[in-house]
């Protein structure tokens, strides 16, 4: 039976939290590349902390929600997806001004900063088809609001953060998981925080499975290359 996976960006790539569906044994690994990523992994979901589907113009439903679900304090975490245009850019300067044409708003360089991984995931989906109905847009924040009952008052990168995922993770993936998946990937590839990012999202993908996940919006649109806006959680 194939794995699930849980995937989030990372210094040097991607980092995959990946369970075995028959003996729930889970390991962790990074890869340069989605591509990479995809052609190795034999995984049904594939749950990913990246945006896809993007709008032409104007902010996409799903981080609106995203946002307002999480509230002021956590909304901020959810970063405005590019439109399309702008993601074509091979510059900060062409993608701000694609961008204010488009919209009259411009993009932060913290946004830029992600658009090649956001490019590189909307590559492939457009590429085949059936890797579409695999692969599932996600984020930690909502997971783990969603997974607590609540939004995550304590940002991810502080101590008392840090610790309230962390004790998510280990009651219901087991007390070694985490350790045992940091032990799998050297600090430089991927920080504790990106491997908790992960984690979140292999909570999701093993909702996806059984039935239970959530979308935000309930009923997506899809965008002009027929790809979803939406969240699952």
């Amino acid at each position: 039976m194939p794995n699930i996976a849980g995937v989030d960006g990372c210094p040097s790539g991607w980092i995959a939290v990946v369970e075995q569906t028959e003996t729930h044994n889970i390991t962790a690994r990074v890869f340069l590349t989605f591509s990479d990523l995809t052609a190795t992994l034999d995984a049904s979901v594939i749950a990913i902390d990246i945006p896809i589907g993007l709008t032409d113009h104007g902010p996409r439903q799903c981080d609106l929600d995203a946002r307002r679900h999480l509230g002021h304090k956590r909304g901020s975490s959810v970063f405005p997806a590019p439109i399309r245009s702008a993601l074509s850019a091979s510059t900060y300067a062409e993608a701000n001004a694609a961008s204010i044409a488009a919209q009259n708003k411009g993009i932060s360089q913290q946004a830029w900063a992600i658009y090649p991984k956001i490019r590189e995931v909307d590559e492939a989906l457009q590429a085949d088809a059936a890797l579409r109905g695999r692969v599932f847009e996600v984020h930690p924040e909502l997971t783990f609001s969603t997974w607590s009952g609540a939004p995550i008052l304590p940002a991810k990168r502080t101590r008392e953060g840090h610790a309230i995922r962390r004790n998510l993770i280990d009651n219901h993936f087991g007390p070694l998981a985490f350790e045992s998946a940091r032990n799998q990937v050297q600090p430089r590839h991927a920080s504790n925080d990106d491997i908790a990012d992960a984690f979140a999202a292999l909570w999701t993908a093993q909702r996806i499975v059984t039935g239970s996940s959530q979308t935000l919006p309930l009923d997506p649109p899809l965008d002009s290359a027929g790809l979803p806006m939406r969240m699952v959680h």
